[in-house]
């Protein structure tokens, strides 16, 4: 009689679950999954090493394209780096406006993750749903830097721009008559923190009726309790950060624990989970939907009583006003170098992290007094959890995997970087 082997089987590259670029091979045992491994590289791109033949300031479009979900939060762990190696320092006003855009990344991404996991394990409307909220989200971006998604806002020193005074607002079209667009114009009368105070006030009743879809839901949570199960001592020991640290119950949150720019002024919570399981790690990333809101509120109270500049005044650093640099012989000079040449870092190693919304987002910056870094390292959230991997499939269905993949949240920009 014939042997019974066990079976391999490739889940991905082209699999939805796996994010186009994830190769996973299977080891199964019918449809037990006895091995699984992660295999990486398919994305690579060098940003490491590409950073060391750029200036400082031509690096950080390249932070926005890591984790493309995340964009703003890579180039404040990059910033802060900068600034750390410079001794910068950052106008509060400054400070304010990136914990604002900081969280409304933080939103983005749980958005889409939420959508996208949703969507993975069979439930197609909650996809709809979160993407109707990022459309206003990404309406901030581009009111802000010019750009939806790859937004280069954040600057060594502060931020590219203030604030603008006007939201932009939609136009009449052969699609949608005039009654239509003031309806869809209401919102966009004031300034764009008009717009996001209006968001913070509409928001807590859009996660009500994601959790209507979802949180209770039979089959959503057949697919989600008891998967992919992480105790808290194998959390810490695998490198967890972030959400899948916190699902296991252990409060780590950087925004807390080592706190950057103002957080230590905002009032805010660390929702942990109970059991480790998927469901745990979908309600901890709901609840800090809800906790990035209550942050977001208190900085644009802030922001509307304070005005003050946004960027550092080292024209060595930051580039002077376009008045300035017309009417300045000085000013031109440095317009000239900073983009031509960039700003020289001090000789040093420098390492900033951020609670990124993926965990701990950390650079590690090394210059040798150049214009350029001598040596860049990423250090993302992301590849810590898929080494998991393994570890969280074994013992569990093929249809399993596709929710472990999900709840781990991962975006390869960052891991094949």
């Amino acid at each position: 009689m014939a042997d019974i082997k066990n079976y391999t089987l490739n889940l991905g590259p082209q699999h939805p679950a796996a994010h186009g670029v994830l190769r996973l091979v299977l080891e199964l045992d019918g449809e037990v999954v006895q091995r699984a491994d992660p295999h990486i590289g398919l994305l690579h791109r060098a940003t490491e090493k590409l950073a060391e033949s750029k200036t400082y300031i031509q690096s950080l479009p390249y932070m926005d394209r890591l984790d493309y979900v995340s964009m703003m939060c890579n180039e404040h762990a990059y910033c802060l780096a900068i600034e750390k190696l410079m001794g910068l320092e950052v106008p509060i006003r400054a400070q304010y406006i990136r914990v604002m855009f900081a969280e409304i990344t933080r939103m983005l991404n749980h958005l889409l993750w939420l959508g996208a996991h949703g969507f993975d394990c069979g439930a197609m409307n909650i996809l709809i749903y979160c993407f109707r909220e990022r459309e206003d989200l990404y309406d901030m971006y581009e009111a802000v830097s010019g750009a939806r998604m790859h937004a280069a806002y954040f600057r060594p020193g502060g931020v590219y721009r203030d604030l603008p005074d006007h939201m932009p607002q939609y136009q009449v079209s052969k699609i949608k008559n005039a009654r239509t667009i003031a309806r869809m114009n209401e919102n966009r009368q004031g300034s764009l923190l008009d717009f996001i105070d209006d968001f913070t006030r509409r928001f807590p009743q859009y996660v009500d009726e994601y959790e209507t879809l979802l949180t209770d839901n039979r089959i959503w949570k057949q697919r989600t309790v008891g998967i992919g199960v992480v105790t808290p001592e194998r959390a810490k020991n695998l490198g967890f950060t972030g959400p899948m640290l916190r699902g296991s119950g252990i409060a780590w949150d950087l925004r807390k624990q080592q706190p950057y720019d103002v957080y230590d002024q905002m009032d805010f919570d660390v929702p942990v989970g109970l059991t480790g399981d998927c469901y745990d790690r979908y309600l901890v990333r709901v609840a800090e939907l809800r906790q990035s809101n209550r942050i977001i509120s208190q900085c644009v109270k802030w922001l509307r009583d304070n005005p003050g500049p946004v960027i550092t005044s080292n024209h060595k650093v930051a580039p002077p006003s376009r008045e300035s640099m017309k009417t300045s012989m000085e000013e031109l000079i440095h317009h000239f170098k900073l983009f031509t040449e960039g700003f020289h870092v001090p000789e040093g190693e420098a390492y900033a992290a951020v609670e990124h919304p993926k965990g701990e987002f950390g650079i590690y910056l090394v210059s040798d007094g150049a214009n350029k870094p001598y040596r860049l390292k990423i250090r993302p959230p992301g590849f810590a959890h898929l080494a998991a991997m393994d570890e969280m499939t074994r013992g569990h269905m093929i249809s399993d995997t596709v929710a472990i993949i999900g709840t781990m949240d991962i975006v390869f920009g960052e891991i094949d970087r």
